[in-house]
C-alpha cells in the first residue's frame, strides 16, 4: 500500500533535484540561456512574466506559495536579468520553447511530470502556446489578469482599447517624465488608490519589443485554446486592460475547462496590488488538480 501511494504522488507532483531556496541557475535552450529563479521543494509552479518584465514581479507571491509547500520556478525572458539568446523574428513558439526546456530541465528522473503553470498579462499568451505545443507538460495554466485576445461575438471595440495600448507602451519609456510614466501605470496597471511607483522600474525595453513581436507574428486561432489544459481564470476587478466587459470571454469559448475567480481592488498588475489573495487562489487550484 505504502508504495502504491508513493506511486500516486508521483504522478501528481514533481520534485525537484535542487531544493534549496533562494538559488538561480541557467538552462540552454538552442541559441537561448535562461535564468531561472527558483525556491521551496514540492509540486512545481512556474511563472511567466508579463510583458517587457521580470521574474522580480512574483517574489512576494512565489515566497507564499514556497512557504505553502510547493517548487516555484520563475524563469526569466531573454533580455532580463542573465536570461540572453535572439531577439529578432521570434514567435510565441520560441519563447513557449524556453520555458518548456526549464521544465524538462527540471524533472528529477525521466518520466516527464507535468506542472502547473501561471501567465501573468501578455504571459499568459506564452503559457497558452506553450500549453498547445507541449500538452504534456501541463497540468494546469493560470491565467492572471489576462486577456483572452478576442471580444464577444457581435462587438466590434478592441481587446485592448487604443488608448489603454497607448499607456502599457508608455508605462516602461524612459523618454516619458516620470509624472507621464505614473499617469500612464495607473491607467494601464493598477487599480485606483494602489500606488503605482512600484512598477516605475523593472522595465526592459528589448524584451518589450521582442515579445510584442512575437505576439504579432503568431496567429491567434494557433493558441487561443490553450490545448486541452484546466485553467484558471484569475481575474482583476479593476483591469482596464482586460475589462470587466470581455471577462466572459474565455469561459463561454472553453466552458468547464475554465473556471473563473475575481480579485477585488486590483489592476492589470494583480501581484504587487494582492499578493496574499493571488497566492491563495493558485495554491487553491493546484491542490485541485
Amino acid at each position: 500500500m505504502t508504495r502504491i501511494i508513493g506511486l500516486m504522488l508521483t504522478c501528481f507532483c514533481v520534485f525537484s533535484n535542487a531544493h534549496a531556496a533562494g538559488m538561480r541557475f541557467i538552462v540552454e535552450q538552442g541559441a537561448a540561456r535562461i535564468e531561472v529563479l527558483a525556491e521551496g521543494a514540492g509540486p512545481v509552479i512556474v511563472f511567466l512574466p508579463s510583458l517587457g518584465r521580470g521574474a522580480e514581479d512574483y517574489a512576494e507571491v512565489a515566497a507564499l506559495l514556497a512557504a505553502d509547500g510547493f517548487r516555484v520556478l520563475r524563469p526569466q525572458p531573454r533580455g532580463v536579468g542573465a536570461s540572453a539568446g535572439p531577439m529578432e523574428k521570434l514567435t510565441l513558439h520560441d519563447f513557449a520553447a524556453d520555458v518548456a526546456a526549464v521544465i524538462v530541465h527540471e524533472q528529477a528522473g525521466p518520466v516527464i511530470v507535468p506542472v502547473v503553470v501561471v501567465g501573468h498579462a501578455f504571459g499568459n499568451f506564452v503559457g497558452r502556446m506553450l500549453a498547445t505545443d507541449r500538452p504534456e507538460l501541463m497540468r494546469g495554466l493560470v491565467m492572471a489578469a489576462a486577456s483572452a485576445g478576442k471580444v464577444p461575438p457581435g462587438v466590434t471595440e478592441k481587446p485592448i482599447s487604443d488608448a489603454v495600448r497607448e499607456a502599457i507602451d508608455g508605462s516602461g519609456n524612459p523618454k516619458y517624465s516620470e509624472p507621464q510614466r505614473l499617469a500612464y501605470l495607473q491607467l494601464a496597471f493598477f487599480a485606483p488608490g494602489n500606488d503605482p511607483r512600484v512598477w516605475l522600474g523593472g522595465w526592459y525595453p528589448a524584451t518589450h519589443d521582442a515579445e510584442a513581436a512575437a505576439t504579432a507574428a503568431t496567429p491567434l486561432d494557433l493558441w487561443f485554446a490553450g490545448g486541452s489544459t484546466k485553467i484558471l481564470d484569475l481575474q482583476a476587478e479593476d483591469d482596464t486592460v482586460a475589462p470587466r466587459k470581455f471577462a466572459g470571454v474565455l469561459k463561454a469559448a472553453l466552458g468547464e475547462r475554465v473556471q473563473v475567480v475575481v480579485i477585488p481592488h486590483a489592476g492589470h498588475a494583480l501581484f504587487p496590488e494582492q499578493p496574499q489573495a493571488v497566492a491563495r487562489a493558485i495554491a487553491a487550484f493546484a491542490q485541485s488538480l
